[in-house]
C-alpha cells in the first residue's frame, strides 16, 4: 500500500466551539474496524517515508502499577497529534472492581495544538491493538488460513479474533486461557457473534500446529510459545508484551522465526525480540522488517511456507493517532460526544 499525504495548508483551521468529550461507548460506534484497519496501515506507511512526528514512549512506575504516555503526529485529512496515557495496575478487577487498564487519549491539532478531543483511551487501545495484526496478517499470514488459536480470552482477545475476521476466512478457531470458565465463555459468546465455529480447548499444544494463525494476547511474564510449537508457515501475533517483564515467545522460537515488528526501537525495548536479544539469540539487525516498511511498500514480504513469522506487536502511538482521527471525524460529522471550552 503505498500512502499519500495532504499539504496541511490545503486545510485551512477552523476553531471548534470547544473540546469533544467521547466515551468508551461514543469511540465504539464511531470506530468501524475495517475503517481503523485501513488508517492504521496508512498511519505506519506514512511514518516509514518520514512523514509525521515519530512516536515517543514515557513509562512511569508507580506502587502496583505504572503508568505510560505513548505521542505521535500524521497528517490525514488534517496535522493530527495524539498522546495517550494509560495506567496499568494488574491487581485492580480483584481489589478494587476497576479494570487493569484505564486512561485517556487527547486529540490535538497538529497545527496549532488545539485540543480537539478527550476519549477512553482502553477501546482506542484494544481496536487499534487488533487493527495492527489484521494488517500485518494480510501481508504475512497464509491467504488460504483455514484455522486461527487464540491464547488469552481477555479484553484483547474479541477484538483481535474480529480483526483477523475482517482479512481473512478460516472455517475453526481455537481459544485457550488460563481460566478455563472465560475460554468457554468466550467460545460461545464469539461463536455465535462472528459466525465461526469456536472450540475451547484445554491443552493448546493439541492445536497449535494445525493452526494457520496464532494470537498470543496475555499477560505473562514467562513464554507460552516455544520453538517447535507452531509448524513452519505458521503467522504468529505477539501481542502480549508491552512492558519489560512481559515475555510470550520464547527466544528459541523468536531466533528461528522471520521476526516483523511494529517499531523496532521499542520493540527491543519492551516486546518479545527484548528477551530475545537479552538472551543472546537475536541483536535487533536479524529482525526482517518494521510494519511500516512493507505497509509502505518499501520492504515487500509476503507470506512464506517455509518459516514461522512472528510479529512482534508493541503497540504504536501511530495507531493512536489513526484511530482517534477515525473516531474524531465520524464523531463530528454524526453529532456525537459532549463539547467543552476548558479555556471558558
Amino acid at each position: 500500500m503505498a500512502a499519500t499525504t495532504q499539504s496541511p495548508a490545503s486545510i485551512p483551521f477552523i476553531k471548534p466551539s470547544g473540546t469533544l468529550i467521547l466515551t468508551a461507548r461514543d469511540v465504539h460506534a464511531s470506530l468501524e474496524l475495517k475503517a481503523c484497519i485501513a488508517a492504521v496501515e496508512r498511519a505506519f506507511a506514512l511514518n516509514a517515508q518520514g512523514l509525521g512526528l515519530p512516536p515517543a514512549v514515557l513509562g512511569i512506575h508507580a506502587e502496583g502499577g505504572g503508568f505510560h504516555v505513548k505521542a505521535a503526529g500524521l497528517t490525514f485529512s488534517r496535522p493530527y497529534v495524539a498522546v495517550k496515557i494509560n495506567a496499568n495496575f494488574p491487581a485492580n478487577p480483584r481489589s478494587h472492581g476497576l479494570p487493569t487498564i484505564q486512561g485517556a487519549l487527547l486529540l490535538a491539532d497538529g497545527e496549532t495544538g488545539f485540543p480537539l478531543a478527550l476519549m477512553d483511551s482502553m477501546s482506542i487501545t484494544a481496536i487499534r491493538t487488533a487493527a495492527a495484526t489484521a494488517v500485518a496478517a494480510r501481508h504475512l499470514s497464509n491467504p488460504e488460513a483455514s484455522r486461527i488459536t487464540v491464547l488469552g480470552c481477555g479484553v484483547q482477545a474479541p477484538q483481535q479474533l474480529a480483526a483477523l475476521l475482517c482479512v481473512r476466512n478460516p472455517w475453526q478457531v481455537f481459544v485457550h486461557d488460563a481460566d478455563p470458565d472465560r475460554s468457554r465463555r468466550f467460545a460461545a459468546d464469539e461463536g455465535s457473534k462472528r459466525g465461526v465455529a469456536i472450540e475451547a480447548v484445554a491443552d493448546p499444544s493439541s492445536v497449535l500446529r494445525k493452526s494457520d494463525i496464532v494470537v498470543t494476547c496475555t499477560p505473562s511474564r514467562t513464554p507460552i510459545l516455544r520453538n517447535g510449537d507452531v509448524a513452519p508457515g505458521t503467522f504468529v501475533a505477539a501481542v502480549g508484551a508491552d512492558n519489560p517483564d512481559k515475555n510470550e515467545i520464547a527466544p528459541s522460537l523468536m531466533a528461528a522465526a522471520r521476526v516483523v515488528v511494529d517499531h523496532l526501537g521499542q520493540c527491543a525495548e519492551i516486546g518479545d525480540l527484548r528477551a530475545a536479544v537479552a538472551a543472546g539469540v537475536m541483536v535487533a539487525s536479524d529482525v526482517a522488517a518494521e510494519l511500516g516498511d512493507i505497509a509502505a511498500g518499501t520492504e515487500p514480504m509476503a507470506f512464506d511456507p517455509a518459516t514461522v513469522t512472528v510479529f512482534d506487536s508493541t503497540g504504536v502511538a501511530l495507531q493512536d493517532v489513526a484511530a482517534a482521527a477515525v473516531v474524531y471525524e465520524r464523531a463530528v460529522t454524526e453529532g456525537r460526544g459532549l463539547v467543552l471550552d476548558f479555556a471558558g
